[in-house]
């Protein structure tokens, strides 16, 4: 259909895959505006993309995909969640990325997609940075997000594709959780990202791992099997990645994420089919180890201005 983008690896380029999973009508085989309802919201029967397992690399993508032009529509028009999770849990899981990173805490500050700024608080509380790189493309809340700097030198950009307002080699730590498995291209945002740390800079990514027990367990049914993931990664493919992108000193661990327990049973019964009503359960948040991993990466110390030759022999 010519209303989807078709593509080869967005990890190395390769071209033969073999199928691996799909929903029960696969998403290539509809129209986009019969997708709309299913971008967003909860069903009982799922749509996705069919994901391929690459040949090549490994990496689990969809060839068949919405474009760029159309995810930004399908983006902005997407509804509120109303299933959020409370505020608390959400600060307890993005302190917990942050207490991951090792090192120093200074030079700049970028992350992408960092919605309220619960991340950038605890780098303006806890670090030594001396400006923050925001890339957040929702406006509403960019008088919050900038509060989270807490009178730090803080500049707020709009457009996720773009760091070249960044200087290069002046980033102490980028961040980005849940971004690096919603992009077509990853590979070029990661090499953006290294060329503006600087030589030892860190790379926070947090991601779903389609590796984990989770997936198993669920199978079709595993929440990250979406129209808004076109690439879901386990710690081989991500590290394989990041080596590609000239990181170095990768490191993946399962990463520690805090619901409130209505939460949690709300979804359990969606995921066996039944209509979840009014819960009567405390509103405590339990920590699990779930689906998620947390990778951290370093630029080596010898990395410089973006001419390397394993750069040159990746291109």
């Amino acid at each position: 259909m010519t209303e989807f983008l078709y593509r080869a690896c967005p990890a190395c380029n390769a071209t033969d895959t073999t199928e691996e999973v799909h929903s029960p009508v696969r998403a290539e085989t509809m129209t986009v505006d019969a997708l709309r309802p299913y971008w967003s919201g909860l069903f009982s029967e799922k749509r996705f993309f069919t994901y391929h397992r690459c040949i090549g690399c490994g990496l689990l993508y969809n060839p068949a995909f919405f474009d760029g032009a159309r995810l930004g529509e399908l983006y902005s028009s997407m509804a509120p969640n109303m299933e959020m999770i409370s505020n608390d849990a959400i600060a307890a899981t993005q302190k917990g990325y942050f207490d991951a990173v090792q090192g120093k805490l200074d030079g700049g500050y970028l992350e992408i997609g960092p919605d309220t700024g619960h991340i950038v608080r605890e780098a303006a509380t806890r670090g030594a940075f001396d400006h923050f790189w925001l890339f957040e493309p929702n406006r509403a809340i960019h008088d919050t997000l900038r509060a989270s700097a807490q009178g730090s030198l803080a500049s707020l950009l709009t457009d996720m594709d773009d760091l070249s307002p960044v200087p290069d080699r002046s980033i102490g730590l980028a961040v980005m959780v849940h971004v690096l498995d919603h992009l077509l291209d990853p590979l070029a945002t990661l090499r953006q990202i290294r060329a503006k740390l600087h030589p030892g800079g860190t790379l926070l990514i947090v991601t779903h791992n389609e590796k984990s027990l989770l997936r198993t367990l669920m199978g079709t049914r595993w929440p990250p099997f979406c129209l808004q993931h076109p690439e879901l990664y386990n710690p081989a493919t991500i590290t394989a990645l990041l080596g590609r992108a000239g990181y170095a000193g990768v490191r993946v661990e399962r990463s520690r994420n805090y619901f409130p327990l209505p939460f949690l049973a709300r979804q359990a019964l969606w995921m066996i089919g039944l209509t979840p009503n009014r819960l009567l359960l405390p509103d405590v948040s339990l920590g699990l180890r779930l689906g998620n991993m947390l990778t951290l990466a370093t630029v080596p110390a010898q990395a410089a201005t973006g001419t390397e030759p394993w750069l040159e022999a990746a291109e």
